[in-house]
């Protein structure tokens, strides 16, 4: 397999500083292709765990970590997510954060109990349809205890390594005159396999003729668990957005993977949000509810933040303040994002650009932290030299910001209190 790893930065550390709330993901992705050998979609196989540990909350890590690279080339860029499912991961709240129309859900057969539960799954399967979810299935589909679900098939995928040529011909003529689902082949090792497939009118193919699984080191900031659960108990109590914003705030791992995840193409909205008030708003309480429930799944056990991640904190909250001096709130809340995400380098051991390359920051932002340009820019300055006690630095941007002495150490003195309270309540 061909390894996609982000490089470090010069004295980016390789692996996670101590305390850190890091985590690695590791994905295989595997190309669906057209007969002109374009890129129609991805297959996604969890290779953080074994092939026998396949359970619903599996499903629901890959889901999560795929929604948060949506978007990103290096994972699946705009193109279709496959995701292989169980039944009991098909009901989980964890697709209601999904935009259907970027995801095919693989279903699988129900073995020798198919003639009972064909049925009793159908609601379920016909609902995920109706949202709008492609659903793909194997060859079993065509078998007739499972007729009642061939309808919904938008792909079926046949396995060149179990079926015989004379299946397949019969398989193919069958799903021709009887479903009107796409048909993969999957396993496509040869020429001659390809030829035979092709010549009977299957289209999208996928196998190592075309391409072979290629591996993504998927870097996920994890919140702490008590922050999480602070937030799914704020949102369960149907909390003002002032107060789930401040929970958002207390945690550089919650506020990275909510501006991740809603700026992200598996969500599918069509303007880019910048703020954490607007993420709040636009998710609303159920979907909210839902991702951090998603989030807790994954989330590491422990309960204080990292040292780096209370740095990010206070920084972004003096940030925030000292614009207040000059700005609306609005256009504040710009500030303290520059502030929070000014360490994500750190935290996700990978330069700066690659890891604001993952959130789609506005340009302002991303000049910002890439380059310490432009009003957000001198304040980051700023803060950087309130924390080193650097005094030429912060005389010298202090009067490029116009703020004295008093206004700034006020404002640090808030932020550390602010900060302290957030993360000891």
């Amino acid at each position: 397999m061909t390894s996609m790893t982000s490089p470090s930065a010069p004295g980016t550390p390789s692996s996670p500083p101590p305390g850190s709330q890091t985590s690695v993901a590791m994905i295989a992705r595997q190309a669906i292709v057209n007969a002109q050998q374009v890129v129609v979609g991805y297959e996604l196989f969890n290779r953080s765990r074994s092939g026998s540990a396949h359970t619903a909350a599996t499903d629901v890590i890959l889901v999560f970590t795929a929604l948060s690279h949506a978007g990103t080339d290096e994972l699946v860029g705009k193109k279709l997510i496959f995701v292989n499912c169980t039944h009991e991961s098909l009901s989980g709240g964890h697709l209601e954060l999904v935009d259907p129309d970027k995801v095919v859900l693989e279903i699988p057969p129900l073995g020798h109990a198919a003639a009972e539960e064909v049925a009793t799954r159908m609601p379920i399967l016909a609902e995920l349809r109706n949202r709008g979810f492609h659903l793909a299935f194997n060859h079993t589909v065509l078998q007739s205890a499972y007729a009642p679900w061939l309808p919904l098939a938008d792909y079926i995928k046949l396995d060149l390594s179990v079926l015989a040529p004379d299946q397949l011909a019969v398989l193919i003529s069958y799903a021709g005159r009887n479903s009107k689902a796409e048909l993969i082949a999957e396993k496509v090792e040869t020429a001659q396999q390809y030829d035979m497939v092709s010549s009977q009118g299957v289209e999208l193919f996928q196998g190592y003729w075309f391409a072979r699984p290629s591996l993504v080191e998927a870097k996920l900031l994890t919140p702490s668990q008590s922050s999480i659960i602070e937030l799914i108990n704020q949102v369960r109590k149907q909390a003002s957005t002032d107060e789930i914003e401040e929970v958002l705030k207390k945690d550089a791992g919650l506020a990275f993977n909510l501006m991740r995840i809603i700026n992200s193409a598996g969500f599918g909205l069509n303007r880019e949000i910048t703020s954490f008030r607007q993420a709040v708003m636009l998710m609303g309480l159920k979907k909210l509810f839902r991702w951090a429930a998603l989030l807790l799944t994954a989330s590491r056990t422990g309960g204080a933040p990292s040292s780096v991640g209370q740095t990010a904190v206070e920084r972004g909250r003096l940030m925030e303040l000292l614009a207040l001096e000059t700005l609306p709130p609005e256009e504040a809340d710009q500030a303290f994002v520059v502030g929070i995400f000014s360490l994500l380098d750190v935290m996700l051991s990978m330069p700066m650009e690659s890891a604001i390359g993952l959130l789609n920051v506005p340009e302002p932002v991303a000049a910002a932290l890439l380059r310490r340009e432009g009003f957000l820019g001198d304040l980051l300055t700023l803060a950087e030299a309130c924390e080193s006690s650097d005094d030429a630095v912060f005389n010298r941007t202090a009067g490029l910001l116009h703020l004295t002495s008093q206004q700034i150490n006020m404002a640090h003195l808030q932020a550390l209190a602010w900060a302290d309270h957030l993360t000891t309540q």
